[in-house]
């Protein structure tokens, strides 16, 4: 009994102290530094014109001998390396758009513009979706313009170790084709140096998030030259991030078909780049639920690199890749493809890309965690049942149907012995009573009277440990997967992967009250009580007294709380977590009365 106990004493705790750092620590924090993100943003746009600085990728050892003896050339020589400060001043999003000519992007899933100057991508909405739940609420921005508060923005083009070809910079202008960039309409760009050299670079997009970029060289001067392919992706502040350990965000990508991760706090002072080659692969730069991807063609030698980058003063960072040098005879020419995905990480969306366009392990960019097979069956079986119901919601309550269904024999017989241990209560308290100052005695009584009505006292555990694994992987996959975002249940609750927002507090919005300012933050969280979590605290505390009590008073008394605790503890949670525990605390219910019912006849 004792061994009980323990165990379960040991997974509350795990548990407690899991929950506990979302509520005490990320959450608070996760506000603290969006506080600090937005009163930047402000004094940004409030501050004098401040000088630039541009970050871009050293040269990439790849086997090429004059690449891999001349990086410091490369690098000091060409639009990649850092620059010497111009000044810029900070403008809003409108106003920066507004600097250069553009070429609008109609797409389905992403609208936006290619700037003329520069010929970059640098202006990305996502219209299939809106920052909150609300009708009204503006779609998700992804990229913005160098010069904008968020800037946001890609580069492509050539490099070279010969500073005398004059090359394509963020300050060319280029002449366009075409006005407007759609699925089956490419844009082509043109420009021309005094060397010879003309370039064409033409962009295509599909009807999802994936933008081909090809950027083609014409040689027309009198000697051969040797340019080497390049992108690169700058963010000019330190992105946001919801800072909870059990999500990846940062700096992501695939490297000779392996997954390489690193946060920003990876890049120090003596660490200022990670650098890596690899054969294809991509390079990336995620947040919780949408992706900038760098793809370069699959079957090239490139070398990659997360690395910090100031814009105009701002601490960011950038990813990039340097593709192997071209030789280009004079009256040849030459191209380079790449790709750019900017959108959303949704799983189909990722596999079919890694399918037909052969990414390397495109489907890695959701952070399926440690886990994943656990996880990521969980959101196959979600996906399918909301496709057949029509609502997530109803999706996990059907899903928790068929997990107690899959482990009914086993749980069956977890809750008979809990059955019988609760009748053998009494004798117990007996025996400890009887024996409380010999344990040697008391121990060798308990097992003869475990052996006698052929208890298991571990077995009792096993409900517990069934879903202990089934509870984190349905919070991984709410957490991360943006399928959960959004998706509406019934009534109030229009956002399963965000916590309920009604408040006991309030009266469940009847009352115009919210706690003061002056309260401290972890205060704040604790009155946000909505009613699913009560609703899931009173079925625990249900199917807690259903168990047999534990023997031992201080343990009675954690027991006793610990609904309460858990209650508060999960205000914050997703709601769809919360009412797929209150869901599994019913069945629970409702077998545990079941077997006891059968039992007593």
């Amino acid at each position: 009994m004792s061994e009980n106990r323990n165990l379960i004493l040991a997974i509350i705790l795990s548990l407690l102290i899991v929950v506990g750092y979302q509520f005490l620590y990320a959450m608070p924090k996760m506000q603290q530094e969006q506080e600090a993100r937005d009163r930047a943003a402000i004094a940004l746009l409030q501050q004098k014109p401040t000088g630039t600085t541009t970050a871009a990728p050293a040269a990439v050892g790849t086997g090429v001998a004059p690449l891999a003896t001349a990086a410091t050339a490369v690098s000091s020589a060409t639009g990649m390396a850092a620059v010497a400060p111009t000044v810029r001043p900070i403008l809003t999003r409108d106003k920066a758009l507004a600097q250069s000519q553009r070429i609008k992007i109609d797409s389905p899933r992403i609208q936006g513009s290619i700037s003329l100057t520069g010929g970059r991508l640098d202006d990305v909405t996502l219209p299939t979706y809106r920052q909150t739940v609300e009708a009204n609420s503006p779609p998700v921005t992804l990229l913005s313009p160098r010069d904008s508060p968020e800037a946001y923005y890609t580069d492509t083009g050539w490099t070279s170790l010969d500073t005398k070809i004059e090359l394509p910079n963020g300050e060319t202008v280029w002449s366009s084709n075409g006005q407007v960039l759609k699925p089956g309409q490419d844009v082509e760009l043109t420009w021309q140096n005094k060397t010879g050299q003309r370039f064409i670079r033409k962009f295509s997009i599909d009807a999802n998030y994936m933008v081909t970029v090809t950027d083609l060289v014409e040689n027309r001067g009198s000697a051969a030259i040797t340019l080497y392919p390049y992108n690169l992706a700058v963010h000019s502040n330190i992105p946001p991030t919801t800072d909870f350990f059990i999500l990846h965000e940062g700096f992501v990508g695939v490297a000779d078909d392996k997954l390489v991760e690193h946060n920003y706090g990876d890049l120090k002072p003596e660490v200022p780049a990670i650098e890596q080659e690899s054969r294809g692969g991509w390079t990336g730069l995620t947040d919780k639920y949408f992706l900038l991807a760098l793809i370069p063609d699959q079957a090239s030698r490139v070398k990659t690199g997360f690395r910090s980058s100031q814009v105009n003063d701002r601490q960011g960072y950038q990813i990039d890749w340097l593709g192997e040098g071209k030789l280009i005879a004079a009256g040849g020419s030459v191209s380079s493809t790449s790709r750019i995905f900017a959108g959303a990480k949704e799983v189909k969306t990722l596999e079919t890309y890694q399918k037909t366009l052969g990414v390397q392990r495109f489907d890695y960019a959701v952070d399926w965690g440690w886990f994943f097979f656990l996880t990521r069956p969980y959101f196959v079986v979600l996906d399918w049942l909301v496709k057949l119901v029509g609502n997530f919601g109803v999706a996990i309550l059907v899903m928790t149907v068929i997990i107690k269904g899959l482990f009914y024999p086993l749980a069956n017989r977890a809750y008979i012995m809990q059955n019988k241990m609760k009748k053998l209560t009494p004798k117990i308290m007996e025996i400890r009573e009887k024996y409380k100052e010999d344990k040697v005695k008391l121990n060798q009584e308990m097992m003869g009277i475990y052996k006698k009505e052929k208890v298991n006292p571990v077995s009792g555990c096993l409900p517990i440990l069934i879903q202990i694994p089934i509870f984190f992987a349905l919070y991984k996959v709410l957490f991360v997967t943006i399928e959960m975002r959004h998706a509406p249940f019934f009534g109030w609750i229009q956002d399963l992967s965000a916590a309920d927002p009604t408040n006991v507090f309030t009266l469940f919005g009847l009352l115009p009250w919210t706690p003061p300012d002056w309260l401290p933050l972890w205060v704040q969280s604790s009155l946000h009580l909505g009613l699913w979590p009560i609703i899931m605290g009173v079925t625990m505390y249900v199917q807690q007294k259903m168990n047999p009590q534990p023997p031992d008073p201080i343990q009675a008394k954690i027991f006793a709380w610990m609904p309460i605790v858990i209650t508060f503890m999960l205000s914050g949670f997703p709601a769809g977590l919360v009412i797929y525990w209150a869901w599994n605390n019913l069945l629970s219910v409702a077998q545990q009365w079941y077997i006891g019912r059968r039992m007593e006849t």
